[in-house]
């Protein structure tokens, strides 16, 4: 296949997404980037460069243009490169009315163009696969998201957090823009395609930032067939939560989280595969493949869009907790969740007044010891690819309530709490971040994996789950089982993890470290726990050694990592690797399956390790019997 010419319009925000996966496409011979449109001029991007977007593509030839500009300027964007012969991938939302949404269909019906768009998450198997998952009829739906957000958010454009620029529409709202995906999900598994599908929108705006549009909200939405959709959402909630949405059936009830292409059912999670929607149109326009996402697909969304321009502007809400960074509403993400079950609005749940601090009710895995929640088993959906995301444990804490693990910290974005990551399998890394080049060094490469989840479900003190190991071509280089469990120990808890990689490439598959190409000492890779870098007092020792110099590489069946605060007692119990360890750099421990040469699997690799999360410091003593006890149990 002849690779498609691809052109970006706005580079410099969500748009550089766009170019890197411009770039995935043509690494695989399907794309290329033929030039960059944007008020300002690229760095680092050897292409032609332009304002004008009709102009670049014609002087380029590209046959598509990716649209990711400010909301308000998609509908002349849109027509303008459809009429000068390009198909177009839209960023959502599509438009900011239903008269801007006309405007571009128009375009399209006279060009005979296609237009994609962007609603990502409408590209997931996972949306037509739920009603058949549920096993009966949907009645209705509900739809829980709660994010938090920095001030800046509010400041990382001229546009951000209106409702209206300088006379002009913008709508970037919650409900609008960040969880746009969530609403057009919804939409999308009750079928309400057209703008003619939602009958009747009950809508209540909320702000509790300095900001004109709301960061709060609940809609409830009655469409053409009787099914009611009620959605309620805020983006200062006290951490990041997976948005997702609550089936109703007759008689059952199912959550489809959208950002992670998962469907639960009886406490059973289920994953699902998800299909990149440029990669979608590049097949829609060399293979006459069927697009995901046409604009018309969109209307339901539009519609919903335009009840909310048309509305009151957001009323002001008090009782906020006020942050350094942020503003947080305690207890909206237990609202969320009521209003998402109930099928009712922020304000029949008694809001502002109903706003209490208590514990989250959101529906993430997680781990307990009698009745303590001491781990949440997390998998995000706003990763990047070089993250190489994957499954994690965090926050996870002590029986005292102290947290042990720390994600995504300044000093190495791509570590996540405790988690399975490996550098380089078969060449692909699943650990994030650069990849160790012989005689270069570090290098960012597009060679990024990420770990989908199949399945995770229940067991006796936590969970098991199945996962593909998957290239950034999308091919399955391994399978892998892994029980997470948590059982109570005197005066601490201890985490039982255990994995099983099953090679799926037909040939022996490869591991390796930094470490394995030249650079010494680097040689993570497996089971890897990343603490809090802050810890006062952190140490380090094992059986026989003690200090960082002392115990990285070595062979000893158990390695205790200890703060004034907390103490983690690592014991490998199947399986001994060299232990990769840092302390002064920051707090990191785990076995590493290739120290300083290549991991050869033909079929199958296995390893287990128990970890002992206890508050305080434990002596040498003291972790040395508990780590004798463990390994003959």
């Amino acid at each position: 296949m002849k690779p498609v010419r691809v052109v970006v319009a706005g580079i410099h925000g969500h748009g550089r997404n766009h170019v890197e996966n411009v770039r995935r496409l043509a690494a695989a011979g399907r794309a290329e980037l033929a030039g960059v449109c944007d008020t300002r001029p690229a760095s680092g991007l050897d292409v032609p460069w332009s304002t004008d977007l009709p102009s670049l593509i014609s002087e380029t030839g590209a046959e598509v243009a990716v649209i990711a500009t400010p909301i308000h300027t998609h509908a002349p964007l849109t027509v303008a490169a459809l009429r000068a012969g390009a198909h177009v991938l839209l960023e959502k939302p599509p438009a900011p009315s239903v008269e801007e949404f006309e405007r571009i269909s128009a375009a399209v019906a006279e060009t005979g163009l296609a237009c994609q768009v962007g609603f990502q998450s409408l590209g997931s198997a996972a949306v037509p696969a739920a009603a058949g998952l549920l096993g009966e009829p949907i009645r209705a739906i509900g739809v829980a998201g709660a994010w938090t957000r920095p001030f800046t958010y509010y400041t990382r454009a001229p546009w951000a957090g209106h409702r209206r620029l300088d006379g002009v529409d913008v709508m970037d709202g919650a409900l609008t823009n960040p969880f746009a995906h969530a609403v057009a999900t919804a939409l999308a598994v009750a079928g309400a395609d057209a703008v003619s599908s939602v009958e009747g929108i009950e809508l209540e705006l909320y702000r509790a930032n300095a900001i004109s549009s709301d960061d709060t909200s609940s809609a409830r939405l009655r469409l053409a067939d009787g099914t009611v959709i009620a959605v309620t959402v805020s983006l200062c909630g006290d951490r990041r939560t997976e948005p997702y949405l609550h089936l109703h059936g007759e008689t059952r009830s199912a959550l489809l989280f959208y950002t992670l292409d998962e469907i639960e059912v009886d406490g059973v999670r289920t994953g699902f595969d998800r299909v990149d929607l440029l990669g979608n149109l590049l097949a829609h326009i060399r293979e006459g493949e069927e697009l995901l996402v046409p604009l018309e697909r969109t209307g339901g969304f539009t519609r919903l869009l335009d009840e909310i321009r048309r509305a009151p502007d957001p009323l002001p809400v008090d009782g906020s907790r006020t942050e350094p960074s942020r503003l947080v509403l305690p207890g909206i993400d237990g609202l969320a969740v009521r209003a998402a079950a109930e099928l009712k609005t922020l304000s029949e749940l008694g809001f502002p007044g109903s706003l209490a601090s208590r514990p989250s009710t959101w529906p993430e895995p997680s781990l307990r010891v009698g009745s303590r929640e001491v781990a949440t088993y997390t998998r995000r959906g706003d990763l990047k690819p070089t993250d190489a995301p994957r499954p994690h444990l965090h926050p996870v804490r002590t029986l005292g309530g102290t947290l042990v693990t720390e994600t995504q910290p300044a000093d190495h974005v791509h570590h996540f709490g405790a988690s399975v990551a490996i550098s380089d399998v078969n060449g692909v890394n699943f650990w994030g971040g650069s990849t160790y080049v012989p005689g270069t060094g570090p290098r960012i490469l597009p060679n990024h994996g990420r770990q989908r989840r199949r399945s995770l479900r229940p067991v006796d003190g936590g969970f098991a789950e199945r996962l593909d190991w998957v290239g950034p071509d999308g091919a399955v280089l391994a399978a892998e089982e892994r029980t997470l469990t948590a059982r109570a120990l005197p005066g601490a808890w201890a985490l039982d993890v255990a994995f099983t990689l099953h090679n799926r490439t037909g040939e022996p598959l490869s591991i390796q470290s930094s470490a394995c190409k030249g650079r010494t000492g680097a040689g993570y890779g497996g089971f890897f726990w990343r603490a809090p870098k802050d810890s006062p007092g952190l140490d380090v020792f094992a059986d026989g050694a003690s200090g960082e110099r002392a115990v990285h590489g070595g062979l000893s069946p158990w390695l205790a990592l200890i703060s004034d605060d907390w103490s983690l007692l690592f014991v490998q119990t199947l399986g001994l690797d060299p232990w990769f360890v840092r302390v002064a750099e920051y707090p990191g421990v785990g076995p590493a399956l290739a120290w300083d040469a290549p991991l050869t699997v033909p079929d199958r690799l296995a390893r287990a390790i128990t970890v002992v999360v206890a508050d305080g410091r434990l002596t040498t003593e003291r972790a040395a019997a508990l780590a004798a006890e463990l390994v003959v149990s």
